[in-house]
């Protein structure tokens, strides 16, 4: 009993020390286990949601000063079990020393590892808003030793892998025949093949080759009411918010993600997008994308005006599609259907670069994309029902145009002479 009296004073401490403990284990485990949409809704929520979102701007920081407080609570934690420890071999025995060092370890593993971290995994939303108040002061008093550890971690890296050189630049058809030998010894299914040719296949694309050009999206100006939405989904499964000024877009609302709208005022969970010009190539808008978790870019031309939008579905159906291209996802047709031996229609909107992959042809030297900037440039003017135009391997014949203007187009392969 006496030696329980004697060690009672350091358990108090130590329960202290162990909670925490699982605060910051937790705290890990549930700001690094946020899912997209759930990072948004820390934007929209309350006081402390809004701190956690901060908090997650700069993951390196956080992530450092919640295990360097973790590191100096649990050293803190086994200095006072060792204290206990040698009093219990003092007073009782070898053995009530070793029992009591045993179950220390096993309490902090359990209790400040393993069931906070598991608690954190399955309620990380919510254990964030209540966790972010305390984190954030925790972060602060660590940034004067911010730049020391950064500088530490640089020292050691230099130390361990002095001689460490990044791997030589890799062409995108290098990539290529990568993915043609690995699917010749069939290591990888024909799904996995389209979206490894897709995703390297966005760094030979240009923003003006995948965008939606300006008449096929629907833009809202603030205030957004549900019922401005007709009860239907929008073509580009965005509420694309415009300016009432300058007409140029400045949010977007995801409404695919969206499991509740309230009836008023949805600009207030729109997000912020990316501007980038027509030129910029589709791989490095999706790597912006991804890292200020943005789902809209903005495509303007070279003087700031809107040309066009493209929105993360648009990118990931050009991953994940079979080859139609942005003719079937604006018009919802095959972009290039054969009407008999020799004669294909083709809808004005199909790139350039897919008639080159569709019928392995070169075709001559242009600044245009699509088949409606060779018409227009080859006639000089808007086509009309009837122009016809030949251009490279091709004859293209202007037949009618959908309500908003798109023509479709009958192409056939000419004989061209060398």
């Amino acid at each position: 009993m006496e030696a329980l009296v004697a060690i009672a004073p350091w358990l108090l401490p130590m329960v202290i020390l162990l909670a925490l403990s699982a605060l910051f284990s937790a705290s890990e485990a549930a700001f690094f286990y946020l899912k997209l949409e759930q990072r948004r809704r820390l934007q929209r929520g309350g006081s402390s949601q809004r701190v956690a979102f901060r908090l997650l701007h700069d993951p390196d920081r956080l992530l450092t000063a919640i295990l360097f407080w973790n590191l100096v609570i649990n050293v803190a934690y086994f200095s006072l079990a060792s204290i206990v420890g040698i009093r219990l071999e003092r007073e009782i025995g070898t053995a009530a020393a070793t029992l009591f060092a045993g179950l220390s370890l096993l309490t902090i593993i359990f209790f400040s590892e393993m069931l906070p971290k598991s608690f954190a995994v399955m309620r990380a939303e919510t254990l964030v808003g209540w966790a972010a108040i305390p984190i954030s002061l925790a972060v602060r008093m660590v940034d004067p030793l911010m730049p020391l550890m950064r500088g530490v971690n640089a020292i050691s890296q230099r130390i361990i892998w002095p001689g460490f050189k990044p791997e030589t630049y890799l062409q995108v058809q290098d990539l290529e025949r990568a993915i043609e030998v690995s699917t010749q010894s069939k290591a990888v299914k024909a799904h996995e093949e389209m979206a490894l040719r897709g995703i390297v296949s966005l760094s030979d694309l240009r923003l003006d080759e995948v965008m939606r050009p300006r008449m096929r999206f629907v833009t809202f100006t603030a205030p957004v009411h549900l019922t401005d939405l007709g009860e239907q989904m929008t073509p580009s499964g965005y509420v694309i918010i415009e300016d009432p000024g300058s007409g140029e877009v400045i949010s977007a609302l995801n409404l695919s993600d969206a499991t509740s709208l309230p009836e008023q005022n949805l600009e207030g969970l729109a997000s912020k997008v990316l501007v980038l010009p027509w030129c910029a190539d589709a791989a490095e808008a999706f790597q912006q994308m991804l890292a200020t978790e943005r789902e809209v870019v903005v495509v303007v031309n070279e003087i700031g005006e809107t040309i066009g939008v493209v929105t993360l579905r648009d990118l990931l159906d050009t991953i994940f599609s079979d080859g139609e291209g942005r003719g079937f996802r604006l018009l919802r047709r095959k972009s290039i259907q054969e009407l008999e031996e020799g004669v294909w229609m083709i809808s004005g909107l199909t790139s350039l670069r897919r008639l080159t992959r569709s019928f392995q042809t070169p075709l001559p030297e242009t600044r245009h994309v699509t088949v409606n900037g060779i018409l227009q440039e080859e006639l000089g003017k808007i086509p009309e029902q009837g122009d016809e135009v030949d251009w490279g391997p091709f004859h293209f014949e202007v037949q009618d145009a959908d309500p908003d203007g798109h023509w479709s187009v009958k192409l056939t392969l000419r004989e061209v002479t060398q």
